[in-house]
């Protein structure tokens, strides 16, 4: 009876409440404590102690060099040597600006916001994800598609930043530092010069939304995302020194330059530099303004200074993709097998049936994973049943595979 009596008295020292209000109480000699009031000590410690050992400091002997960055991209993305280059030298610039001491005023490094044009599946974002696995900044993708402006539905220009904070675990002086990739940055162009009576909320009115981001300005950011938590307390952020890598296949773009290139044709010696024109890979002469014709507003495209491109992948490239990088495709797919004790091998003749419907669906590197998926989904449902320790993928399997799915859609249309 006087035990139940005690229990009844015991209270949690820090907020007051009894136990039979709170889910558990630990307790001590002298003093009690409720799980809510721990889990609240335990991120107060942490917080307090991050604050006391402070951001790292970046130093110039631990920066990874232009050439060290793009051996690394070599071994996850195969062929795009000027977009590496560019996006290496970009990255190692960025680290330059971060250790730049304060004092040394001089001469003030501008970043280098980089923008990254190339038809879908030629790498955008695969080169973004890999160089965030060698950076030692906050670093984060998101979706322009997404963005529309303050007031619609969709997601404000700052959720941006809310993603980077989140990257950076809320350490503001850090987030200061990263790297943001703006995926789909062509999906903001300008939907037309020609007035509407339907406002462009995810057009042009992104795209001037974003200029603060970019040119550098404190912003004051939602921590949980905005227009959901009104009542909750903004934290300012400096842009100055994120960097700006932007991401988009810009489809059509090449009637733009293929326009541009044709009209500075004039006589005929100029005729004659026309024919050395590379007709089948127009994105290697953009330039930007063709990037205005297509719908950026000129202030965007001043923000983004360095401008690069992605080359259609031809069929060496996209044979390379299927089996030579470290996670390539049939890799991930042998790995997956080895797991269940089953060692799978392909013939070198489904590769190249692989790459031939690849390049007959026009869809790039993205395509090819859809085609393995394709030809592998009967032998993932059944092998994993069966007492199998070896299974060798043929051709003719391959075309039996392809044909049924074929064959479906034509029934279903």
């Amino acid at each position: 009876m006087d035990e139940i009596k005690r229990n009844k008295r015991r209270s949690c020292s820090f907020c007051g409440r009894p136990e039979s209000e709170v889910g558990f109480l630990v307790t001590g000699v002298n003093a009690n404590i409720c799980e809510n009031c721990a889990e609240q000590a335990h991120s107060i410690i942490v917080e307090a102690q991050r604050i006391r050992k402070g951001t790292p400091k970046l130093k110039k002997s631990d920066l990874p060099k232009p050439a060290q960055i793009k051996s690394f991209l070599d071994e996850y993305v195969i062929g795009q040597d000027d977009a590496k280059r560019y996006l290496s030298v970009a990255v190692y610039n960025h680290y330059k600006r971060l250790i730049q001491p304060e004092d040394d005023q001089n001469v003030e490094i501008e970043k280098s916001n980089i923008i990254m044009v190339g038809s879908t599946g030629t790498g955008k974002t695969l080169l973004a994800r890999t160089i965030a696995k060698m950076l030692s900044v906050p670093f984060t993708i998101v979706d322009a598609t997404v963005l529309t402006e303050a007031g619609y539905v969709g997601e404000d220009i700052e959720s941006i930043l809310t993603r980077l904070l989140q990257a950076a675990d809320y350490n503001v002086e850090q987030a200061e530092k990263g790297i943001v990739f703006i995926d789909e940055i062509d999906k903001i162009a300008r939907k037309g010069d020609n007035p509407s009576i339907t406002r462009d909320v995810s057009g042009e009115g992104v795209q001037q939304g974003l200029l603060k981001l970019l040119e550098g300005s404190v912003v004051n950011v939602p921590p949980q995302g905005g227009r959901k938590h009104p009542e909750q307390k903004m934290i300012p952020v400096n842009t100055k020194n994120i960097l700006f890598i932007c991401g988009g296949a810009f489809d059509g773009i090449e009637r733009k330059i293929a326009q541009r290139l044709n009209t500075n044709v004039v006589g005929y010696s100029a005729a004659k530099e026309a024919v050395k024109i590379d007709r089948s890979n127009l994105m290697q002469y953009i330039s930007p303004q063709d990037l205005k014709s297509f719908g950026l507003i000129p202030e965007i495209i001043g923000r983004l200074p360095i401008l690069t491109y992605l080359n259609p992948l031809d069929r060496t490239a996209l044979r390379n993709i299927l089996t030579e990088p470290r996670n390539s495709i049939i890799k991930q797919y042998v790995k997956l097998f080895e797991m269940d004790q089953v060692k799978l091998t392909f013939e070198a003749e489904v590769f190249e049936y692989i790459v031939d419907k690849a390049i007959e669906y026009k869809l790039g590197a993205r395509g090819l994973r859809s085609i393995v998926e394709t030809i592998m989904m009967d032998v993932m449902f059944e092998l994993p049943s069966q007492k199998v320790e070896s299974y060798e993928v043929t051709l003719d399997y391959a075309q039996k595979q392809m044909g049924k799915v074929n064959l479906s859609r034509l029934q279903m249309a």
